[in-house]
C-alpha cells in the first residue's frame, strides 16, 4: 500500500515553537483570511484583555479554537500537531504517550477526537454516489469465531464495503447481511446503472431489479472471471485487518470509529493526510454527547 506522508523537515518548521504550531493551524481557522464569530458569523468584534474576543452583533464570547475539534482536549498546538503527526505513521495511542512523556488518558481522547473528525467527515462525504464498476462485499471483524467461517461466525461484528474500481472504497457496520439490508445501502450509495461485481451471496441476487447490471462470480469454482471478480474489495478487508490487529481488541462501541479511519486512510492513500486531518479537525464540532473515558475493561481497547 502506498502512502504520502510530510517530508519531515517541513513539518519539524510546523512545531519549532507553539506560536509557529498556532500561525500553521490558523489558515484553517479563518473564512477567507478573517476572523469570525463562530456562532453568528460576524466578522466585527471587540478583543478583550485576555486575547478572546466579543462578537459585536450576538455579544458572546469566543476565542480561535471555539467549536472546533483542537478545543475538545486541552493541549498546546504543538502537543496537537506532534499527535496528528503520530497518528499519520499510525502509531497506538500507547505508543504516541510514551514518544510525547504525556498521560495516557490525555492520548487517548486526543486520537479518539481525531477518529471522531474523521468519523463525522465520512457522514458528509457519503453524500456523493459511487458509479462505473462496483465491487460488494461483505467482511467479518473482532470477538472470537463461534461455529462456522464467514457468513456462518457467531460473535463477529458484519461489515459491508462498495469499492470502485478507480480505488474508493466505502464501509460501514451492518446489522445482518441479508438482502434487505445491503441493497438498502447499495441504491443510496451506487449510481443506476453501474456495473456491479459481487459473489454468488443470494442476497444479492436482486439487483438487476435495482437498476444495476449485476455480474457474479463462484467462489466455490473460481475468483475471477476476466473482469468479474471482487479482489479489489478483499485486498481491502486483509489490509484492514491487518492494521486493527496492533490494536489487540477494540469494543463493538468505537469499532465504527476505526473502520471509519481505515476508510479514510486507504480512500487517500496517495495524499498528505497530516493536511487533511488538519484540516478536519480545525472544523467545528457538530452536536455530539462528550468523550467517554478510555475503555479499561479486558474487552476494551487497549493500545
Amino acid at each position: 500500500m502506498y502512502n504520502t506522508y510530510m517530508n519531515i523537515k517541513s513539518y519539524e518548521l510546523l512545531i519549532k515553537t507553539e506560536n509557529a504550531a498556532k500561525r500553521y493551524v490558523s489558515k484553517y481557522l479563518r473564512k477567507n483570511r478573517h476572523v469570525f464569530c463562530p456562532y453568528c458569523g460576524s466578522r466585527k468584534f471587540w478583543k478583550l484583555t485576555d486575547g478572546r474576543r466579543r462578537c459585536q452583533r450576538c455579544k458572546m464570547t469566543y476565542h480561535d479554537l471555539t467549536s472546533r475539534w483542537w478545543n475538545k482536549v486541552n493541549l498546546p498546538m504543538d502537543d496537537w500537531l506532534r499527535i496528528v503527526k503520530l497518528f499519520e505513521l499510525e502509531l497506538s495511542s500507547r505508543k504516541i504517550a510514551t514518544q510525547l512523556e504525556l498521560p495516557y488518558k490525555t492520548v487517548w481522547k486526543a486520537v479518539m477526537v481525531i477518529r471522531h473528525a474523521i468519523f463525522c467527515h465520512a457522514a458528509d462525504a457519503n453524500e456523493i454516489l459511487m458509479s462505473g464498476e462496483i465491487e460488494l462485499d461483505e467482511s467479518y471483524f473482532g470477538g472470537r469465531r463461534k461455529g462456522n467461517r464467514g457468513r456462518g461466525a457467531a460473535g463477529k461484528v458484519p461489515v459491508f464495503g462498495i469499492l470502485t474500481r478507480e480505488g474508493k472504497v466505502h464501509v460501514e457496520v451492518v446489522p445482518n447481511v441479508q438482502a434487505e439490508t445491503l441493497l438498502g445501502i447499495t441504491v443510496k450509495k451506487v449510481r443506476r446503472g453501474s456495473i456491479v461485481y459481487t459473489d454468488k451471496y443470494k442476497a444479492y441476487d436482486s439487483l438487476m431489479f435495482c437498476g444495476y447490471r449485476h455480474l457474479n462470480v463462484d467462489h466455490s469454482s473460481k475468483f475471477v472471471d476476466g473482469k468479474v471478480h471482487i479482489n479489489g474489495l478483499e485486498g481491502f478487508w486483509s489490509w484492514a485487518k491487518e492494521r486493527l490487529f496492533k490494536h489487540h481488541g477494540i469494543s463493538p462501541k468505537h469499532f465504527p470509529l476505526y473502520l471509519k479511519e481505515l476508510e479514510f486512510r486507504y480512500n487517500h492513500r496517495f495524499e498528505l493526510i497530516f493536511e487533511q486531518l488538519v484540516a478536519f479537525m480545525s472544523d467545528f464540532v457538530p452536536e455530539l454527547p462528550d468523550e467517554d473515558d478510555p475503555p479499561l475493561s479486558s474487552t476494551s481497547q487497549r493500545e
